[in-house]
C-alpha cells in the first residue's frame, strides 16, 4: 500500500478519490494501481533522482503517475500540454527526462519531441509508444519496498527565453516520504480545507498551484473531481452534483462565472463549498466584490508563485477590510520589502520583495547557478522580482513587478522568449513584448516593433507577424495585438527601457500589473 494514502484507503477504501469524464476510482482502486505502477517504473529502471515526464491533461492517470512518482523517488515533471514540439523537446532534454508519458490527445507532438526518450508510454492511441494499461498491467503485485519522496519539477520561463526548472533545497526527491505528508496536512489545515473534502481541479495540473490545490490535498485525503477544461456553467453543476468543498480559481474564471446570467447561478445549490480559493494573476476588485456577494465570505486570496509557492493568504472579511490586500504572510515564509539600496522600507513604503523559508529550504533553477545567484541576495533571501508594500499592520500589497512577466489568465508568459522568435522575422529590427490590460484576461501580450528599412506597417504585416510567432510558439504566448514605433527607446549599451513603451497603456490605471 503506498504509504500516503493509507489512512484513506483503509477508512473510505470504496468512496471515490478521483474523478473526470470517464470514471471514478476508489481509494481501493487507486491504490492498488499506484502499487502496480510504481513497480512497473522501478521494472523499467528508474531509480531514484530520475526524471520522468506527464505530457497529459487532466485525467485520472496523471494522478496516478505523480502518486507513483512520489513514493519511489522520482522527479516528475508536469509538462505544459500547449507547447509545441520543440519546446516540448528542450524541457525532456534539459530535464534529462528517461521517461515520457503522453495522451493520444498530444500524441503529434509527443511523438516529435520525444524519439530520445529511452521509455515512450501512450495514454490512449499514440502510435509507436507502449500503451499506459500494457506498461501498468506489466508491475508486480504488492506494496513499494523503500518508499522515498518523489517531486514535480515545474517549468517557469525566464530571462534567457527559455524555460527553467524550479527545484527545492530540502523538499527533492529521496528525501523522507513524511515531507510530503507534512507539506500535505500543514496545507490543508492552511488552506481551510475541511477533513474528508472534495476539490474540483478546473485549470491544468501542469500549474504549480493547480497542483497543489489538487493532488498535495489528494496527498491529504481529499479527493478530486477534474476536467480537462472550465466551463463555467458546468463547474456550477459540479460543485452541486459532488458536493465539492474546495476549488481554486483564476480572475478570469471568476468574469466567466459572474456572466452566467442570474437564473443560472440561482439554480445551482452551492452551500457545500467551503472555501474558494483564487490567486494567480491580478483580481479586480469589483469582480472580488462581486464573487464575495454572490458566494458569500469563502473566497480567499493568496500570494504566492512556482518558486516562491503560498506567501500570503487573506479571508474575505480581511480583504474587505482592505481592499486589494494579499494578506499577511504565512508562518512558513519571511517577506522583506527593500529599497533599492538594500535597506529595509518602512511600512507604506513601496520596494522589491524578497522571501526566505523559515525552516530553511530554498529555491533554486534546475542546471542554472546563474540564474539561482541572480534571485539571490548574500544573506540567502530570494526575489521574484514583484514590488509592493506592507501596512502597519503586516498586511502586504502588489503594485508592480520588477521583471517583464505577463500574467494572462493565471498564466505565467516571458517576453523575452517571445522577442527571440519574433526578431528572427526578416522585416524586424527590434521589438519589445509586455502586457496591456485586458478586461478578461487581466492582461494580454502586445508586441511593439522598430521595423527593417523597406518594411512600412500595416495591418497585414502584423498579422503575419502573429502568424509567424504562432508557428513556434504555444497559443496563448502569442502576441494578440502588433503596435509599430520608429525607435524602440535603448540606452547606448543595449539596455531596453520597457518601461517607457508599457506606461501608455496603464496611464490611466491606479494599478500596474
Amino acid at each position: 500500500m503506498a504509504d500516503l494514502l493509507r489512512p484513506y484507503v483503509e477508512a473510505r477504501p470504496d468512496e471515490p478519490a478521483v474523478t473526470d469524464e470517464r470514471g471514478t476510482t476508489t481509494w481501493r482502486e487507486f491504490d492498488a494501481r499506484v502499487d502496480r505502477l510504481a513497480g512497473a517504473l522501478r521494472g523499467a529502471g528508474l531509480v531514484t533522482g530520475d526524471s520522468i515526464a506527464i505530457h497529459s491533461g487532466n485525467r485520472r492517470e496523471h494522478f496516478e503517475l505523480m502518486t507513483a512518482a512520489s513514493h519511489i523517488g522520482l522527479r516528475y515533471v508536469l509538462v505544459n500540454w500547449h507547447w509545441t514540439a520543440d519546446e516540448l523537446k528542450y524541457v525532456l532534454t534539459d530535464s534529462g527526462a528517461k521517461a515520457v508519458f503522453s495522451e493520444d490527445a498530444f500524441a503529434g507532438v509527443a511523438a516529435e519531441a520525444a524519439v530520445d526518450v529511452p521509455l515512450r508510454v501512450g495514454i490512449g492511441e499514440v502510435p509507436g509508444f507502449v500503451p499506459y494499461e500494457e506498461f501498468l498491467a506489466g508491475g508486480p503485485d504488492g506494496v513499494p519496498t523503500g518508499q522515498v519522496l518523489g517531486w514535480p519539477m515545474i517549468y517557469t520561463s525566464g530571462t534567457t527565453g527559455r524555460p527553467k526548472g524550479v527545484r527545492r533545497k530540502l523538499v527533492t526527491a529521496g528525501a523522507p516520504l513524511e515531507i510530503l505528508a507534512g507539506v500535505a496536512v500543514g496545507f490543508g489545515e492552511i488552506l481551510r480545507i475541511p477533513e474528508g473534502g472534495r476539490s474540483l481541479l478546473v485549470g491544468p495540473v501542469y500549474h504549480s498551484a493547480q497542483w497543489l490545490w489538487s493532488h498535495v490535498l489528494l496527498c491529504a485525503g481529499r479527493s478530486v473531481v477534474m476536467r480537462r477544461a472550465f466551463d463555467p456553467e458546468e463547474t456550477l453543476r459540479l460543485i452541486e452534483q459532488h458536493r465539492i468543498t474546495n476549488v481554486h480559481l483564476v480572475p478570469t474564471q471568476f468574469v466567466r462565472m459572474l456572466r452566467l446570467d442570474e437564473a443560472t447561478r440561482r439554480a445551482h445549490d452551492l452551500s457545500s463549498l467551503a472555501v474558494v480559493w483564487h490567486g494567480a494573476a491580478p483580481c479586480s476588485p469589483e469582480v472580488k466584490r462581486r464573487m464575495i456577494e454572490w458566494l458569500g465570505p469563502v473566497v480567499h486570496e493568496y500570494y504566492g508563485s512556482t518558486e516562491a509557492s503560498v506567501n500570503t493568504v487573506v479571508s474575505s472579511e480581511e480583504w474587505l477590510e482592505r481592499p486589494g490586500t494579499v494578506g499577511r504572510a504565512l508562518p512558513t515564509s519571511e517577506i522583506h520589502v527593500l529599497r533599492d539600496d538594500g535597506s529595509p522600507a518602512d511600512p507604506g513604503e513601496h520596494g522589491q520583495l524578497w522571501f526566505r523559508y523559515t525552516n530553511g529550504d530554498d529555491v533554486e533553477y534546475w542546471r542554472d547557478p546563474d540564474k539561482t545567484a541572480a534571485v539571490h541576495r548574500e544573506d540567502g533571501l530570494f526575489t521574484t522580482g514583484d514590488i509592493g508594500h506592507v501596512d502597519a499592520d503586516g498586511y502586504l500589497f502588489l503594485s508592480d513587478r520588477a521583471i517583464d512577466m505577463i500574467i494572462s489568465g493565471g498564466v505565467n508568459i516571458y517576453p523575452a522568449e517571445i522577442e527571440g522568435v519574433l526578431i528572427t522575422h526578416p522585416a524586424v529590427r527590434d521589438v519589445a513584448v509586455f502586457g496591456v490590460p485586458d478586461a478578461e484576461y487581466g492582461e494580454q501580450v502586445k508586441a511593439a516593433i522598430e521595423l527593417e528599412d523597406g518594411h512600412a506597417p500595416s495591418d497585414a504585416l502584423a498579422e503575419d507577424l502573429i502568424a509567424f510567432s504562432r508557428r513556434s510558439l504555444a497559443g496563448y504566448k502569442t502576441p494578440r495585438s502588433v503596435d509599430f514605433l520608429d525607435r524602440l527607446p535603448r540606452t547606448p549599451t543595449g539596455k531596453l527601457y520597457k518601461r517607457l513603451i508599457r506606461e501608455p497603456y496603464w496611464k490611466d490605471r491606479g494599478e500596474r500589473i
